[in-house]
């Protein structure tokens, strides 16, 4: 862990995005030193982009992990058996601390760490900026690290996480999962109240309209729905939702996303591969077609292949089609999981109706009739995981929504001996 979160912060400084078009001046004497100790709006901006450009690093990992043991999707790979045996317990396999699965979204998201501790601590020494740009830069680098440190604890789970970083000499203790979920819920809410005060003078990529204070503001309380949900805070999550940029008749697709480009120096979408290929490829687990509802255009997430596609005892005829190019955004947070939010804190507040609401408009968007089943918490909290599976197909949900619901024993197992991991081991680095 010590190597992993030291990872220089330069290499994140020296991929851009092409659509920003920024100037990231001589990089190559640069020193962690000269940017804490009284850094420029422009050295900032350079860690900012930094930062985000991070964000893109094993994400496809980080979604196949997810995706894999969730029985969303295969991975198939001529050159990576791993994706079939150890993420899927096919052959007797287990989940080892040290393979890449794990070691490499982990160091990603804790180099995004110390790129964010590096954030707060040079805007906070620097002279050349107001208070208020150095709460923009502040917000956005807790905001930020709570989001890492979240999709870390989503693959490790109970086994924990470090929160506490900063020196990478004397790391802090490992928490739980409860600890460490309200730290996160902590620095969200640290963020949001410096956003108050804020001036943001950077420019995000992927934060469309969001990219300002109250924009930011909005993207952190709908991260903070998130975490509520995962702490089982349903009133807090609603009133979250209410200071974000949830809009319950609103374009499914408001959001922040990873965006990606083909200019030097940037980052292609590594979850996508073009349909019927062979060798590396991609493709929805049988069950997303057999389960889902006739008429759901859902269906359209997973494409019919010109050949059915096999390795290993598995074998599905459709390919995953949620990225449908190299350049394809990946959802940060949307406001079609912010409505689904919304519908499963309203069902588990026993608020019916509303919950209600909230699902048919997502059935609604999916050219699915009005919900007629029973009007009960669980049958209503059972077509709201529903809803949750098919509207972030391959977004990083469903292997959670399981978990977090105790009902990891009802996905399927496709071959003798295969398993359903609850969590990953902590990664060798740290032992």
């Amino acid at each position: 862990m010590k190597n992993n979160i030291a990872i220089f912060i330069l290499f994140g400084l020296s991929i851009g995005f092409s659509s920003c078009k920024k100037d990231y001046g001589d990089l190559n004497g640069a020193t962690v030193e000269s940017f804490t100790a009284n850094a420029s709006a422009s050295e900032l901006n350079n860690l900012v982009s930094g930062t985000e450009s991070g964000l893109r690093n094993n994400l496809a990992l980080y979604l196949d992990d997810i995706g894999i043991i969730g029985r969303e999707m295969y991975h198939f790979s001529a050159s990576e058996p791993r994706y079939v045996t150890d993420l899927l317990g096919g052959g007797g396999a287990t989940l080892s601390n040290s393979n890449f699965y794990i070691t490499n979204p982990w160091a990603s998201r804790y180099a995004v760490v110390k790129n964010c501790n590096i954030l707060i601590e040079a805007a906070t020494n620097s002279t050349l900026i107001t208070t208020a740009q150095k709460n923009g830069y502040i917000g956005f680098a807790q905001t930020i690290k709570a989001y890492q440190l979240l999709m870390n604890l989503n693959l490790t789970d109970t086994n924990g996480i470090r929160i506490d970083v900063s020196d990478p000499s004397n790391l802090g203790p490992f928490v739980n999962n409860a600890v460490g979920l309200a730290a996160i819920s902590s620095l969200l809410d640290s963020a949001e109240n410096v956003f108050g005060t804020a001036e943001v003078v950077f420019t995000l990529a992927g934060f469309g309209n969001y990219g300002d204070a109250p924009g930011l503001t909005q993207f952190n309380r709908a991260l903070a729905s998130r975490v509520d949900i995962y702490q089982g805070n349903w009133t807090a999550a609603l009133a979250d939702l209410n200071q974000s940029f949830f809009s319950l008749n609103g374009d499914f697709n408001l959001g922040v996303f990873d965006v990606f480009g083909t200019g030097s120096g940037d980052q292609l979408n590594g979850f996508f591969i073009p349909q019927n290929q062979t060798g590396e490829l991609r493709v929805a687990h049988p069950s997303f077609a057999s389960d889902i509802d006739s008429g759901d255009d859902r269906i359209n997430k997973a494409t019919l292949r010109n050949a059915v596609a096999s390795l290993d005892g598995l074998s599905s005829n459709r390919d995953i089609w949620v990225y449908t190019s190299s350049t394809a955004p990946v959802p940060i947070v949307r406001n079609e999981e912010l409505i689904l939010i919304y519908a499963e804190a309203n069902i588990q507040n026993n608020d019916l109706p509303d919950g209600l609401t909230a699902i048919n408009i997502i059935r609604s968007g999916h050219n699915l009739a009005a919900y007629s089943g029973a009007v009960t918490q669980a049958a209503l909290l059972t077509e709201m995981l529903y809803q949750r599976r098919y509207s972030l197909f391959c977004e990083g949900h469903r292997w959670l929504d399981m978990r977090r619901y105790n009902l990891l024993n009802n996905l399927p197992l496709d071959r003798p001996g295969d398993q359903v991991w609850t969590e990953f081991p902590l990664p060798v680095s740290e032992q």
